[in-house]
């Protein structure tokens, strides 16, 4: 895979995939400053959103916070609570449509999450020119989206790194 210095990068996060991908897994929250040096590995880097779901309580400020000391953007949504209890949070649709309105700009783009919905903007995107690289826990990627992007960084091999305790 071809990662030089000049390349420009955006990095576009989906941050409740990978927060129940490691506590799921590993019991363990993702140390997405560390994620993002790894994505960015020396390149350009032209923009870094974190997409982020807001309860009501709102007691993931300080999170959010640390997101952006760390160099992200951060675009919230609500969480929907439907009157049968149900719940709804994801950004699927905005971060794809975010990626493909900002490719104009980058010669890299960079997916961390492991959520196969996001294969069709991946083919989009490679079918104009742009190289994608996921990043994720292999062990909770879609094979259809392995199979689909340009190189997958496996945040499972070094855990110590990219992994910190629950409090």
């Amino acid at each position: 895979m071809m990662k030089h210095l000049e390349q420009r990068v955006g990095v576009f996060v989906d941050v409740q995939n990978m927060y129940h991908s490691a506590k799921n897994l590993y019991n363990s929250r993702v140390n997405f400053k560390e994620v993002l040096k790894e994505a960015v590995a020396d390149r350009k880097l032209v923009s870094a959103i974190a997409y982020v779901i807001t309860s009501p309580s709102k007691e993931e400020a300080p999170f959010f916070e640390a997101l952006e000391k760390s160099g992200f953007k951060i675009k919230t949504k609500d969480l929907q609570i439907f009157p049968g209890g149900a719940k709804k949070a994801d950004w699927d649709v905005g971060l794809a449509m975010d990626a493909i309105k900002i490719s104009a700009r980058l010669d890299v783009v960079i997916l961390v999450s492991g959520d196969g919905d996001y294969v069709p903007m991946v083919e989009y995107l490679q079918n104009h020119g742009i190289q994608v690289e996921t990043i994720a826990f292999q062990e909770s990627t879609s094979r259809h989206l392995l199979e689909a992007t340009d190189d997958f960084i496996d945040l499972s091999k070094d855990k110590k790194r990219f992994l910190m305790k629950i409090r």
